[in-house]
């Protein structure tokens, strides 16, 4: 079952020390770009696993070694997180 991109913003939270739901993702494989809070989380596997809305392609993995959060973002071309504005 598939959630949204907030169902891992406190893991998020905890590995970027900053809100990253509403961090720009683009896809290195069709180019899409969308905050993180609207891509595809699925939480069921031996890592958190999170894919582009568009073509379904893998933007993120997150796992858990040995006490340690292992983070693969080889599926995006790019991760911007936008200032917050005054």
């Amino acid at each position: 079952m598939a959630l949204d991109g907030n169902a891992i913003g406190g893991m998020l939270l905890e590995i970027f020390a900053t809100d990253m739901t509403s961090a720009e993702a683009t896809c290195a494989r069709c180019g899409a770009v969308r905050p993180v809070a609207e891509e595809l989380v699925y939480l069921r596997g031996p890592g958190t696993v999170v894919r582009c809305r568009r073509c379904t392609s893998v933007l993120m993995v997150i796992s858990r070694v040995r006490g340690l959060n292992c983070v693969d973002l080889s599926g995006m071309e790019a991760l911007e997180v936008k200032a917050a504005s005054d």
